[in-house]
């Protein structure tokens, strides 16, 4: 297992991470999966064995029932070196107060995270979602307060926009506020946006990645083909992300994928996540498994390195379109580009 350092902090993390919304199987996220105990703790092991040392929830998964399940399952291992990340700003209650990222919901909400996921301290706290709607200064000011109550080591944001992260940023550094070290996004081969913005921030700010569903919610395990849906995947029992707006552009990418797989002797999804693990910006790539085969299958795509010829292959089956302003730089500002620009630039020069 190969351990990153989480953007500019000095936390090194590997380069696979459990995932957990498969755990506790409440409400819609039993479309996921519904390991109990004793399952999350046979997966926790697994990983742990194999070098896994970052384990990754939130509180809404399954509300609160998920880090209920972690806590129980990895009982009093925290002295190991496994690290706990999660997050926090959807709805926990039914009140005005019981979401978003205000100073009253978010202290509260940690609190409540250490409750159920019996530690003392979580190591990644991570914002879940943008919320327009409260001032960043007191959503950084909550988690400064986080920090220094030693509650929280590092913090990081999910699903945030371009705009969004550079605007913390400016706070955090304005303000000496906790800065974040990482974001939390969806990227795969099926879905590159995150290259127009969130890449080159995460490079050009020291931001690591970690990546949610790096395999599509299984549409890039090779599982899915076009017209066959699998009983017993997410999508058979009624998921809906990620949305899907190019289904042929989806099954060239599989294709490709099946037929590399095929010719190493490894399965579409190794080669899905591979390709994923050498991207630039990214620490780790959040895995999770309804099964242990599924699970032993993805943590070897940790020791998998793709040929120069295999990752041209699946970068042109699946490179997205250069958009405005993007195409006019390519064209007009390529003699001063930095790395970061041309994360996104460089095959178009």
């Amino acid at each position: 297992m190969e351990y990153r350092p989480l953007g500019r902090s000095g936390l090194k993390v590997s380069t696979i991470t459990l995932g957990t919304m498969t755990m506790g199987g409440g409400g819609q996220f039993a479309q996921t999966g519904t390991a109990g105990v004793s399952e999350a703790r046979r997966q926790i092991d697994l990983c742990l064995d194999a070098g896994v040392n970052l384990i990754d929830t939130a509180d809404m998964y399954s509300t609160g029932i998920c880090e209920e399940v972690v806590g129980e399952a990895l009982g009093g291992r925290r002295k190991d070196g496994v690290l706990i990340a999660t997050k926090a700003r959807f709805a926990m209650g039914p009140g005005p107060n019981d979401a978003g990222l205000s100073r009253y919901h978010l202290i509260r909400a940690c609190e409540a995270s250490l409750r159920r996921l019996r530690t003392d301290v979580i190591d990644l706290y991570q914002l879940h979602e943008w919320d327009g709607a409260t001032p960043l200064e007191e959503t950084l000011e909550a988690l400064d307060i986080l920090v220094r109550q030693g509650k929280v080591r590092y913090v990081g944001c999910s699903n945030y926009s371009g705009w969004h992260i550079m605007k913390a940023l400016g706070v955090s550094e304005r303000q000496r506020l906790p800065r974040f070290v990482s974001q939390q996004i969806h990227y795969t081969l099926e879905a590159r946006e995150a290259e127009y913005e969130l890449v080159p921030i995460s490079l050009d700010q020291g931001l690591g990645i970690l990546v949610w569903s790096p395999l599509a919610s299984g549409l890039l395990s090779g599982k899915h083909r076009r017209g066959v849906t699998p009983e017993g995947t997410r999508q058979f029992a009624g998921w809906d992300e990620p949305p899907i707006r190019d289904e042929d552009r989806l099954w060239r990418i599989v294709d490709t994928l099946v037929e590399i797989g095929d010719a190493r002797g490894v399965s579409a999804a190794q080669i899905a996540l591979a390709w994923t693990l050498g991207r630039p910006a990214i620490a780790s790539v959040v895995i999770g498994g309804r099964t242990e085969a599924q699970l032993r299958d993805n943590l070897a795509a940790a020791d998998l390195k793709l040929s120069a010829d295999e990752r041209g292959r699946l970068d042109t089956v699946s490179a997205p379109p250069l958009l405005y302003p993007y195409w006019h730089q390519a064209a007009t500002a390529r003699d001063r580009l930095s790395p970061a620009d041309l994360s996104l630039l460089g095959p178009h020069l």
